[in-house]
């Protein structure tokens, strides 16, 4: 007898998305909400529609490189799959980078900007990527590039014509570099042409893109981040070819296999400085603290998605005698899910305010050191979630899970870049202890915290997680204190844990915030479920004791001889 199951069926993203409206609600102004409504109802048709069944059409194709043309000149030609033209139309028609920079709707804009990147991104084979790295390309050069090069530049990064938008990369990551970018050896020098850079890229993403944001080594310059310098590299001459540019191979990767990546070598390349001649690492972190949001964003895009495949499919498979979703265990799994997408959706969507806040001049000086802390916490904890939650979704469908075509194994595969890009866990957690070091963000977050929480006081049905939070908050503070008294081995051994607390303490936090006002005003008892649920997942992650000799003895070597 022939194995077969119904597949999940998904409708409009938008219309089914209860926690993106109710946050909405909350947190936008009616008017400003009745205009952003439209372009969020067509994007969640989209993402089902056009571009998800191009999504789903395209499974298998991935880009190719052609290194020379039938003449025998090299070319270094990168020919992408349709879908991915269909995309990056969309992208640019549905303003998924303009709507950040027109600001129509003030401090909202950035809110209105990420819901759409938010319902756009499981439907896009990754198109995010280049995507966040033209949104961080337009923040730098707005905020920082001299007018000339701003006013030349800029309007076509946030382009709604597709005619003329350009798209831009981020060429960071070097041979001898990874995370630490400070040693890089791609070196600038000053030509009667103008400036050059010379040095291979291992790792470039969107390498199909118009201009890139990288780092160089002016001669006699200095070693480290100081000494490097930030560029922007148009890729193309007015002929349309590559600009000193060789591209060597498309890297073969896990995931995101759409996403043309790529290992080049810049040989004379032309570069124009951004921002004067030193200091790129610092530079360059307001493109980071913009890729890093994407990420967080993608990240929670992740997984909604797998909870509504998983939440449809458990009301259509029938096994041992019941429907998936009359399978208490099968729900109990679900409900777990459920709770780690809402605490991600409003932790990441709190930075997201913040942002939008800043860019518009409204930002207080509290939300200001906030904001700081909150940009790496939410991509590090929201990362290591989305992995997780893709795995479970896997799983929700069983064998088929596992089977290729059924396009969910690249769910699990897409997701495991999330907590890699744009830092790790590890090296995000280690900006997390210097953000600290510098300011006195702590205070700030944990009055945030405790802020968050005490919306619950009136709501006995939120006491309890809003108790759980105020502990963990609590026991981070005293754990930061007691092992910097041990030293800076102890405080950095445990640096993952404790940023992982923080992600998870606010996130619990801001949602016992919103079930109580879910509850008060729309009479919706399911946050506060979440909030239950999330609490009892493990929020603290600290331990008291100092395990830095016994890591050591751990992973002593296993040699016996």
């Amino acid at each position: 007898m022939a194995f077969v199951q119904t597949p999940p069926v998904l409708g409009n993203q938008f219309d089914q998305d209860r926690v993106l409206q109710s946050f909405l609600r909350r947190r936008v102004p009616q008017d400003v909400l009745a205009s952003m409504l439209p372009s969020l109802a067509r994007m969640g048709a989209r993402t089902v529609g056009d571009l998800g069944a191009a999504a789903a059409a395209a499974y298998g194709e991935e880009p190719e490189l052609v290194q020379w043309d039938a003449w025998g000149n090299r070319i270094d030609a990168i020919v992408v799959p349709e879908a991915w033209k269909l995309f990056a139309r969309a992208a640019v028609e549905e303003g998924l980078i303009w709507t950040a920079y027109e600001r129509a709707s003030g401090e909202y804009s950035r809110l209105h900007q990420f819901a759409l990147v938010y319902l756009f991104a499981p439907s896009s084979k990754v198109y995010t990527c280049p995507l966040a790295m033209t949104d961080g390309c337009a923040r730098t050069l707005e905020v920082m590039a001299e007018p000339a090069l701003r006013e030349r530049v800029l309007p076509r990064l946030v382009s709604r014509d597709p005619r003329t938008a350009w798209i831009s990369g981020q060429w960071m990551t070097e041979r001898a570099g990874g995370s630490d970018v400070g040693l890089s050896e791609t070196v600038a020098r000053e030509t009667p042409e103008g400036w050059r850079l010379w040095g291979t890229k291992w790792f470039t993403s969107a390498v199909t893109a118009d201009v890139a944001l990288t780092l160089g080594r002016p001669q006699e310059a200095g070693p480290g981040g100081r000494g490097l310098a930030l560029f922007l590299v148009e890729t193309r001459d007015a002929q349309g070819r590559l600009n000193g540019i060789e591209v060597h191979r498309l890297k073969d990767k896990l995931g995101t296999r759409m996403v043309p990546t790529a290992e080049l070598t810049l040989n004379g390349t032309p570069a124009i400085p951004v921002a004067g001649l030193s200091d790129g690492v610092r530079n360059i972190t307001t493109m980071l603290n913009i890729t890093r949001t994407w990420n967080a964003v993608c990240s929670v895009a992740s997984l909604r998605r797998g909870i509504a495949l998983a939440r449809d499919f458990a009301g259509r498979r029938f096994a041992f005698g019941a429907m998936l979703d009359r399978k208490p265990l099968h729900v109990d799994t679900l409900a777990e899910m459920q709770a780690e997408y809402e605490a991600a959706f409003h932790l990441t969507f709190h930075a997201v305010a913040l942002l939008g806040r800043a860019e518009t001049g409204v930002i207080t000086a509290e939300e200001t050191a906030l904001l700081r802390l909150l940009q790496p916490l939410a991509k590090l904890t929201t990362g290591r979630q989305a992995v997780a939650g893709a795995s479970e979704t896997l799983e929700a469908f069983g064998g088929a899970g596992y089977i290729e075509d059924t396009g969910l194994p690249e769910i699990l595969r897409d997701a495991q870049v999330l907590s890699i890009w744009e830092g790790t866990t590890n090296v995000l957690a280690l900006d997390v202890l210097r953000a600290l070091a510098r300011t006195e963000a702590l205070s700030v977050f944990g009055g945030e915290v405790r802020r968050r929480a005490e919306a619950a006081v009136h709501e006995t049905a939120l006491r309890g997680p809003a108790a759980t939070a105020v502990a963990a908050m609590e026991h981070a503070e005293r754990w930061l204190a007691a092992a910097g008294q041990r030293g800076a081995a102890c405080v950095e051994a445990g640096a993952r844990r404790f940023a992982l607390t923080l992600g998870r303490t606010l996130a619990l936090a801001l949602l016992v915030d919103h079930a109580a006002w879910a509850l008060a005003h729309e009479g919706d008892p399911r946050p506060a479920a979440a909030a239950r649920r999330f609490a009892r997942a493990g929020v603290d992650l600290l331990w008291a004791e100092d395990l830095g000799a016994e890591d050591a003895a751990l992973l002593a070597s296993d040699r016996t001889g």
